[in-house]
């Protein structure tokens, strides 16, 4: 018995509005839209803030010749 039917949504939309209320249910839209202008304020408030990017750097290898587990890993020998 899933929730296929239409008398089953009825139901359940039914009990959701007499556990949370309508002016409740409305409440949670107008937070969620608040919700999200709040997040798009705050992207382009760091978008104009950063003046340089961040430069990332990899990690030194693990031996000294580089050559570590990965000695013959992706490479052919010259015929």
């Amino acid at each position: 018995m899933g929730f296929d039917s239409l008398w089953h949504w009825g139901l359940l939309l039914l009990i959701v509005l007499l556990v949370f209320g309508t002016r409740k249910i409305g409440n949670v839209g107008a937070d969620l839209g608040n919700a999200v202008r709040g997040f798009k304020q705050a992207m382009r408030d760091d978008g104009e803030g950063a003046a340089a990017p961040e430069q990332l750097r990899a990690d030194p290898p693990a031996s000294a010749d580089g050559a570590g587990d990965r000695a013959g890993c992706g490479t052919r020998a010259a015929k």
